[in-house]
């Protein structure tokens, strides 16, 4: 098994590396998240450091940026993020994103949902089309490569990122997806197959500057080696994708805070 270097572990990149590692990442846990671990892990891979925080905290600490992971928060009772959105700590995250700092957020799956209901970004997420849980490696389109997110992908190039949801259709009003549409802010689409129904087949969304991504597939599950959809290929369309495909999430928001992004 070919072993995956971290982006700072080059030759003569010590200080590449520590610069990276001093990035302070912070990943929330909700009663019911469970991806939290996964996520703090790609952190680690892609050479920052990785910081807990729980969902009483009333502060947000020393952190430069923040994931909120996939799970099922507060158990999805009453609509999938809709409990978390009033957690003490989500008052802090919101308050900073918004700020003139506008720290970056990036929400998966039920993060994605509690981005929503916490109107940090647009739109809804409701049930499946199909009324079903739907687990697969799914591939999809990099609309938007200058978020704090996706600064090391390339617009219109084409990833394989594992999904596994239950309300994962992401809707809104025509205006709203009109506008979305109108200023870049489809970061991703479904390619070749729309796993839940979403409005014309968006996968993944930003708020106005950029700093703010949501998105229901897992990056966090494709950044290692041997461990994601290596040599995946869609029935729909031909393409092939790699088991790191969701490690650049990871290296943009780092290679932001450093001030090598481009």
């Amino acid at each position: 098994m070919t072993e995956l270097p971290l982006i700072g572990d080059a030759p003569g990149d010590a200080a590449v590396a520590s610069r990276l590692a001093g990035a302070r990442i912070g990943v929330v846990t909700f009663p019911g998240t469970l991806d939290d671990r996964d996520a703090a892990r790609a952190v680690r891979l892609a050479g920052g450091t990785a910081v807990e925080l729980w969902h009483a905290d009333t502060e947000l600490g020393d952190v430069d940026a923040v994931v909120i992971p996939g799970g099922f928060s507060y158990g999805d009772y009453l609509r999938a993020g809709a409990i978390a959105r009033f957690a003490p700590l989500m008052s802090r995250i919101i308050d900073a994103a918004n700020s003139d700092a506008k720290l970056p957020v990036l929400g998966i799956c039920n993060g994605f949902q509690i981005l929503t209901e916490s109107h940090l970004l647009p739109g809804s997420m409701i049930k499946n089309d199909h009324l079903k849980f739907m687990c697969r490696d799914q591939v999809l389109r990099v609309e938007n490569s200058n978020t704090a997110w996706t600064l090391d992908y390339e617009a219109g190039q084409e990833i394989t990122i594992p999904l596994k949801n239950q309300d994962g259709q992401y809707i809104a009003d025509d205006k709203t997806l009109d506008a979305l549409e109108a200023e870049g802010r489809v970061v991703f689409r479904y390619v070749g197959f729309n796993p839940n129904g979403s409005r014309r087949d968006i996968a993944g969304i930003s708020n106005s500057a950029g700093n703010v991504v949501g998105l229901m597939p897992h990056p966090e599950h494709a950044v290692e080696v041997g461990f994601g959809p290596e040599t995946v290929v869609s029935r729909e369309t031909g393409i092939g994708g790699s088991d790191t495909d969701g490690l650049g999430f990871f290296t943009s928001v780092l290679n932001k805070i450093v001030g090598g992004a481009k």
